[in-house]
């Protein structure tokens, strides 16, 4: 798990608010990334207040102008918590209020066809090395089609232990989860193989690591880089070109198994009502709604979904936006 050192007069606060996440079962990761770089930026145009104040958090809100909405709320989130846990604790902290930002943007989901899922799946085959990262050429190929076949979310595949697979079984424990729900997923034989294959080559490149896809020093790579990644090679695509709408991301992989494996469902007829807990449980989602996000993107077998769900009452299948990482 990646620790950061705190320099700033806030860096204190900041670590035992972290402690306290941690000590309550959190990965809290990526919130401790933004936590770090806020306090670099304490650092360096608040140096001499140690404490949380409405003029740090007001710079902080402002400091990327034109940002989108959800990368604003995904920034202020951990400094809103931060503010509520020292005013918890008795000290006059400022706590972002929580109408900023206004609201979230609901962002349409992309999901991929097949033939732009060839194209890229093609495309990252043909990585090449790079000697400042001797695993990424190793690594692209792999965690991409975790992602998709297995519907992971990007965190969930990037901060995978060594011990979390079992390559003789196929077995996957998804412990650090969104909400900490963890879960067990199954490699089809074909990842299966394909993971022995990579688990092979990283035996001879690092063979005392802990992290099922490490960097040169046995940490996970970045959320940052995983995305970098995907637009390294989505990007120059003749595929990608004829996208409409929304930008693909690396979470519409997560989207797309979803909504394939709905498809493949009615195509053969299953019962979708009996299996529509076992995708929800299988996602990781703590309730049906957002597992109900994927019925309005199967556009192509709608009508037939509609039908077969008439027998679920809107109670407990409620209308939600949308999904995010």
């Amino acid at each position: 798990m990646s620790n950061f050192e705190y320099k700033s007069q806030l860096g204190k606060h900041i670590e035992e608010f972290i402690s306290q996440k941690r000590a309550s079962g959190y990965p809290y990761q990526t919130s401790a990334r933004i936590l770090f770089h806020l306090d670099k930026f304490a650092l360096e145009e608040f140096p001499e207040e140690s404490m949380l104040t409405q003029k740090i958090c007001n710079a902080w809100i402002h400091i990327k102008p034109g940002e989108h909405p959800n990368g604003l709320l995904r920034r202020i989130t951990p400094i809103r918590q931060l503010g509520k846990y020292m005013k918890g604790l008795g000290y006059n902290a400022y706590v972002i209020p929580g109408h900023i930002p206004d609201r979230q943007i609901k962002y349409e989901a992309h999901v991929y066809t097949d033939t732009e899922l060839k194209a890229f799946f093609a495309a990252i085959d043909c990585c090449p090395s790079s000697p400042f990262s001797p695993t990424r050429s190793f690594v692209i190929p792999v965690i991409f089609r975790l992602l998709y076949c297995c519907g992971l979310r990007q965190s969930e595949a990037r901060l995978l232990d060594r011990n979390d697979i079992d390559l003789e079984s196929g077995k996957i424990i998804i412990r650090e989860s969104k909400g900490w729900k963890a879960r067990i997923v199954y490699l089809s034989q074909d990842l299966l193989s394909v993971c022995r294959e990579y688990d092979s080559i990283m035996d001879s490149l690092l063979p005392k690591r802990n992290v099922f896809f490490p960097n040169k020093d046995d940490n996970s790579f970045s959320g940052a880089t995983i995305e970098r990644w995907f637009h390294e090679f989505w990007d120059g695509l003749p595929e990608s070109k004829l996208v409409t709408g929304n930008p693909a991301r690396v979470h519409d992989f997560r989207h797309g198994y979803a909504v394939h494996r709905l498809n493949q469902w009615v195509r053969e007829g299953q019962d979708i009502n009996s299996l529509y807990p076992y995708l929800s449980e299988y996602m990781g989602h703590s309730n049906y709604a957002d597992t109900d996000y994927y019925l309005s993107l199967v556009e192509e077998f709608y009508p037939e979904m509609e039908h077969l769900l008439l027998s679920v009452n809107n109670d407990v299948l409620p209308e939600v936006y949308y999904e995010e990482e």
